[in-house]
């Protein structure tokens, strides 16, 4: 007798292990992870150490961004299991990096590879240019507003560096100049104009010549600025001119391009110098400085470099001195031309080039170059390039700057774009109600839930009951509302294509509390049984909820059955159900005493008409078969 009593305490502790994990998950499904991780965590502690058990423990931490705990798992999980998921894998790297635990990421990352070499995550280029030049040329999430900015001309308009609220760019819009044969338009002369917010948008106006001292050459270009912080110094590039402002050439009648350097006095750019690297052999120009102007950055096709034109620079000293010429190297000098180059304040390295994989003619690169030797040149794709010449890159600030291009659509052979990069942002919001009064719930939760099933941010309502977030576009999330003795809700938002649009998703949440009664859904048990069954025990841990977090609170629970079959056995069947639901609480660490009684009442208790031999509908029937987990009054 006693053996068969301590199997029998076995059977049902192993059936409450198999319960509780069936039951997490329910809870996993519906993104409840603290409660599935405690549930799983109670099926581990009772020695249930499956892979599943472990895994969803990592889970339930790594998408309620908790690596440390998930890594803890996610290892466990890997020491036992060898053959794990990958996907297993592949998160437990990123909690050993968001860990700083970078030399076991790579190690960990090493196995990954050999499991997974066809992973996009770990899929190296495969050398196919159709490949890369469809990469290139896609605009597949990537937002970002281009425009022909209204101060561009029908002649050739580039070269932009923007200075607190002035806008420098070249044009060769000045009929008064001599015709340059190369191109049929005017020489180039450098131009200012004057950014202003109008309504909060960015206006361009009052676009002026700039005006240098002794400037009388009408067949001389003057463009690519660079102006030093302060507004009073400024880099550019002129054709080589003599003493008399004349024309230069070399022996092959070639006019080569200078930089030269102005100060700023008054209105007018005066005390203007040439700089000691020019040469009348070669040519040196489009000027950029470094963020702190201690470095310039310059273009030349003097000998000694990869191609026809490279990227060079040299420091400016505190003396005004020079120093030596350094040519940038083979990570962004090509065997083509390397061009107007850009040094962003994060001292990215923007320039355009023909000699790297492109969209055709120039195209915008960028490197880390400056701070990494070994950084790689990355082409900025569509819609920054095209099929044409795509030059002159300016990065502003907020995710705007400018660039030139003569693509097809613009006003002039070359033309100025300004762009502004944003990220696709749209609104959910709503108002969290109860559903059987329709009120606002303040002091609700409100979570975010991401593809992946990670929490992504969660909100309280304020006392409207209002919550909002800010999502991405085309993505799907699940929104997730709670609050202390309701259900929770739980709602799909597919987001579409379109910036800042508004959804409006509210919630509804039934409160489990009414009146003198915790109401919950029905709990099933199968035909002739009296277990509880994973889908019973999901609903159960609403009573559970509701007990935790009202400690005084004491109730008795009822059983009721319908009219078909014996009294006798209907009363014996609710009776059974009832102290097996009983059993569940305890189970759950709810206390004895807090449980006055668990009775079976069978089917004395009708709530309608279809006692024995009265015709019913199922439905009718249903309606009989329910449980009552009804709370007492408390002592005074």
């Amino acid at each position: 007798m006693r053996t068969k009593v301590i199997l029998t305490i076995l059977a049902l502790s192993s059936s409450l292990i198999f319960s509780q994990e069936k039951v997490a998950d329910k809870f996993f499904e519906k993104y409840a992870y603290l409660k599935a991780a405690e549930l799983y965590q109670e099926a581990y502690n009772k020695g249930k150490d499956s892979e599943h058990v472990l895994t969803r423990l990592g889970d339930c931490y790594y998408n309620n961004s908790n690596p440390e705990e998930a890594a803890k798992w996610y290892k466990m999980a890997l020491d036992k299991y060898h053959k794990i998921g990958p996907e297993y894998l592949y998160k437990y790297i990123q909690t050993q990096r968001s860990l700083g635990h970078y030399e076991q990421a790579d190690e960990w990352l090493v196995k990954f590879k050999e499991i997974q070499s066809d992973d996009s995550r770990v899929e190296e280029l495969d050398g196919s240019n159709l490949h890369l030049y469809n990469e290139l040329a896609s605009v597949q999430g990537v937002n970002v507003d281009i425009t022909n900015l209204p101060i561009n001309s029908k002649y050739a308009d580039y070269g932009s560096l923007m200075l607190g609220n002035t806008l420098y760019f070249s044009s060769s819009r000045n009929t008064d100049n001599e015709i340059y044969k190369w191109n049929g338009e005017p020489h180039l002369d450098l131009y200012q104009a004057t950014k202003t917010v109008v309504e909060g948008k960015i206006e361009l106006t009052d676009a002026t010549r700039l005006t240098f001292e002794g400037r009388d050459r009408k067949n001389v270009h003057e463009a690519n600025a660079a102006v030093t912080n302060d507004g009073k110094t400024m880099y550019f590039t002129r054709d080589n001119v003599n003493k008399r402002n004349r024309l230069l050439y070399d022996r092959a009648g070639t006019t080569h391009l200078k930089i030269y350097k102005a100060q700023l006095i008054d209105s007018t750019w005066s005390n203007i110098v040439e700089l000691p690297f020019n040469d009348n052999v070669y040519s040196t120009g489009h000027p950029a400085l470094s963020p702190d102007n201690k470095t310039l950055y310059f273009v030349s096709d003097r000998d000694g470099g990869y191609g026809q034109t490279d990227l060079y620079k040299v420091a400016i000293n505190n003396d005004g001195s020079y120093g030596a010429v350094e040519n940038l190297g083979s990570k962004v000098n090509t065997e083509g031309r390397e061009v107007f180059p850009h040094v962003a304040k994060d001292s990215t390295l923007y320039f355009s080039s023909d000699g790297f994989l492109n969209l055709g003619l120039l195209d915008i690169f960028k490197s880390n170059i400056i701070k990494d030797e070994a950084a790689e040149t990355i082409n900025l794709g569509a819609p920054y390039n095209s099929g044409y010449d795509d030059f002159a890159y300016f990065e502003d600030e907020d995710g705007r700057g400018y660039f030139a291009s003569n693509r097809p659509g613009g006003n002039g052979s070359d033309d100025i774009y300004g762009f502004h990069e944003y990220v696709c942002m749209q609104i959910v919001k709503g108002v969290v109600k109860d559903s059987k009064t329709n009120a606002p719930l303040a002091l609700a939760t409100v979570q975010l839930i991401d593809e992946a099933g990670k929490i992504a941010e969660t909100v309280t309502t304020n006392e409207q009951g209002e919550y909002s977030f800010e999502v991405d576009c085309n993505k799907t999330y699940n929104i997730l509302g709670s609050k202390q003795d309701y259900k929770d809700d739980l709602k799909e938002l597919k987001t579409t294509e379109e910036h800042e649009k508004e959804h409006l998703v509210d919630l509804y949440l039934i409160p489990l509390i009414n009146d003198n009664e915790i109401v919950i859904n029905p709990i099933f048990f199968n035909f002739d049984k009296w277990d509880i069954r994973p889908d019973a025990a999901y609903e159960l841990e609403n009573i559970v909820s509701v007990m935790r977090a009202h400690p005084d609170m004491v109730i008795k629970i009822e059983s009721h059955t319908d009219s078909r079959g014996s009294d006798k056995y209907n009363m014996k069947l609710s009776d059974r159900r009832a102290k097996s639901t009983r059993d569940y609480l305890l189970s759950r660490n709810i206390a004895a005493e807090r449980i006055e009684s668990a009775i079976g009442y069978g089917e004395s208790q009708l709530v309608n008409e279809c006692a024995n031999g009265v015709e019913c509908s199922e439905e009718k029937h249903q309606e009989n078969r329910r449980s009552k987990f009804l709370i007492l009054p408390t002592e005074e």
